[in-house]
């Protein structure tokens, strides 16, 4: 179901064509905004909740539209869940172009459903994979596939939904 409305998201910069941030060639959005601030992250320049710029989510659709190569949309942070109408948007803009989705969070799957959201479970039901989970500097592991720390999971959002409890990846 596309959501034919759309919002402003505030972003810190975009990556039109990564191979390092999920399957595939990738559109990467890095949200601006981040109020977990872990020691160590690796995208500090994120934090500040009022910097950034804000671009309509139609906007950001256009510039991943230009590559038709791409295999999928990885919505990172800062924290893409302190702006979850916008985040929403993307995910369906992105499932109804046919690319999966990928949501990094800080905050844990667990975290993420006990707030009771609607629009955050609508997310988390609609996206392909969560990275959940802070950034721990003592765990910190460089050999991880898309992670930064041993704590952080790979969660296969759809077979997670159909089971009713969080499925790792076998990509974890």
């Amino acid at each position: 179901m596309l959501n034919t409305s759309t919002h402003e998201i505030r972003v810190n910069d975009f990556i039109t064509d990564s191979i390092v941030d999920g399957f595939g060639l990738r559109f990467v959005v890095f949200t601006q905004g981040c109020k977990l601030r872990c020691k160590g992250c690796h995208n500090p320049k994120t934090h500040a909740l009022d910097e950034g710029t804000l671009i309509s989510t139609l906007d950001i659709r256009k510039k991943w539209k230009k590559n038709p190569l791409l295999h999928g949309l990885t919505i990172s942070g800062g924290e893409p869940f302190l702006q979850v109408d916008a985040v929403l948007d993307l995910v369906l803009m992105a499932k109804a172009d046919g690319l999966d989705v990928i949501v990094y969070s800080g905050y844990t799957y667990e975290a993420l459903i006990s707030r009771n959201c609607e629009v955050t479970n609508q997310i988390l039901k609609e996206a392909d994979y969560l990275i959940d989970g802070p950034f721990i500097e003592a765990l910190k592991n460089l050999n991880l596939l898309w992670r930064g720390s041993s704590n952080q999971r790979i969660i296969d959002l759809k077979k997670t939904y159909l089971c009713k409890e969080v499925v790792i990846s076998k990509e974890n």
